[in-house]
This record gives structure tokens, C-alpha cells and sequence, in this order.
């Protein structure tokens, strides 16, 4: 079976995020960029799979600018076999993404897709739902364990919901996005990551896949949070109790 794994570049979660001044978006220009967290998950979940043997590829997707390519080389060090980058330097958001990955995996006919559960980025929390739906596949959404009967060609998987976990019974091919406590992902090792440079890139373009690239929502400005008010020390339980209840109106 072959699984194929969506990955995004994103800025690095410790990279401390500046609005642009225009606040068009935040900037990325001298940015540190990185993969996004919920992708290196889903790439990791991929991998242990195939170590275990019940895949016998997997396939890294990235879309976006020729940078994308680096990301795609870090997947490829983690222990992907082969990468596909879709070259596209307009913004892509969730649907025209979900259209892409939809006419890859009619391309690579992979048993299985799986994906972050969400970009740190712009935290849509949308791909996954709705590629599932273009494919008509069962999904597998906030997935926090994930089991595979090869035999069967069933997927059992415990997801989080609010009122504590819920498993779902899927048969294949399937979608999965991925929550946080699924795995710890690995790094990657010195001599995979000088393998990784010699491991296949396969390049694609929207119009390579018929797929249209259209915008599906404008973006109309980007600003930073309020800031937050100092503390105050108070110096006796009763201006604690006065304060909440005179001023912060919480209790």
C-alpha cells in the first residue's frame, strides 16, 4: 500500500510573528521557515507504518513556491521515499489544495492520505474535511491513535472530541489529519539527510493537474492582538475580592 503525506512549509513555531505595516499578511521575507508541526506528525505516523510493513511507500506532498522544496527535502530525510512538489506562487488556500490533492491521488492512486489536522499558519483546520469529501473517501479527522488491519484493509482510529475520545471504524482508501498527541516525530540524522539530496522530486503545476487556482476569500487586513495590560500586586486578599469585583466584574 502507498500513503501519501501532505506537508507544509510554515513559518517556524518559535519565529516570533510581525504584521506586515501595509497589513496585507505577516512577514515571511528573512523568516525562518520550517515544516509545519501537524505535518512532521503525519509524516511520522506514515513512516512507523511502513516500518511495520503495512505500507511499502510513501510519498511526501508539497505545494507552493520553489522553496517548498527544502521542506520537501527535510520530509525526504525523515524517511520518505520519494517527493512531489506543485509549483505555485499564487496563495493557495484550503479548497483549491484539497482540489490538488484530489488529482494527485488520482495521479499516484495512494491507499491512504494523510495530513496535519492544521497549518500553525493560518489554522483553517479545512484540507483534510474537505479533500475527503472531493474523494469521497472516509475520514479520520484529530486522529490520536491510529491502527491499521492490513488483512481487512481497515483503519481503526481513536479521535479527540470534547466530551473525551471517539473510534471510528474505516475502510480504505481513507483520509486522516492528524492531533498532536498521535506521536513524537524523529529528526532527522545526518546521513538520511545527505541521502535525502539524491531521493526523487517530481514537479507538477496547477495546469499540469487541471486544476483552476482561484481565490475562494479575500483577506481584507491582518493585525496584531490587543495588547495585554500589566498585573497589578495587590497587598491583601480583600483588594483581590474588591478588584474582581469592582473592576474585572468576574466574580
Amino acid at each position: 500500500m502507498k500513503i501519501m503525506v501532505a506537508i507544509k512549509r510554515v513559518v517556524d513555531y518559535a519565529v516570533k510573528i510581525r504584521v506586515k505595516p501595509d497589513k496585507t499578511g505577516v512577514e515571511t521575507q528573512n523568516v525562518k521557515m520550517s515544516m509545519n508541526p501537524f505535518c512532521e506528525i503525519a509524516l511520522e505516523e506514515a513512516l512507523r507504518m511502513k516500518e511495520s510493513g503495512l505500507a511499502s511507500e510513501v510519498v511526501a506532498v508539497s505545494m507552493g513556491p520553489a522553496q517548498c522544496i527544502d521542506t520537501l527535502r527535510t520530509g525526504l530525510a525523515m524517511g520518505a521515499d520519494r517527493g512531489i512538489h506543485v509549483e505555485a506562487t499564487e496563495a493557495l488556500f484550503p479548497l483549491s489544495v484539497a482540489k490538488l490533492l484530489r488529482a494527485l491521488v488520482e495521479v499516484e492512486k495512494p491507499g491512504l492520505l494523510i495530513l496535519g489536522k492544521q497549518a500553525i499558519d493560518d489554522d483553517c483546520n479545512q484540507t483534510g474535511q474537505m479533500v475527503a469529501g472531493l474523494l469521497n473517501w472516509p475520514q479520520g479527522t484529530f486522529a490520536s491513535k491510529v491502527v491499521l488491519d492490513k488483512e481487512k484493509q481497515v483503519l481503526t482510529v481513536d479521535r479527540e472530541v470534547d466530551g473525551g475520545l471517539e473510534t471510528l471504524s474505516l475502510d480504505l482508501p481513507a483520509v486522516i489529519t492528524t492531533d498532536l498527541r498521535l506521536n513524537q516525530p524523529r529528526y532527522a540524522t545526518l546521513p538520511n539527510i545527505m541521502k535525502a539530496k539524491s531521493k526523487a522530486i517530481k514537479k507538477f503545476t496547477p495546469k499540469d493537474l487541471n486544476v483552476e487556482i482561484k481565490p475562494d476569500f479575500e483577506v481584507l487586513q491582518v493585525t496584531d492582538p490587543p495588547k495585554r495590560k500589566a498585573g497589578v500586586v495587590v497587598s491583601s486578599v480583600d483588594e483581590l475580592i474588591d478588584k474582581l469585583k469592582n473592576e474585572a466584574r468576574v466574580i
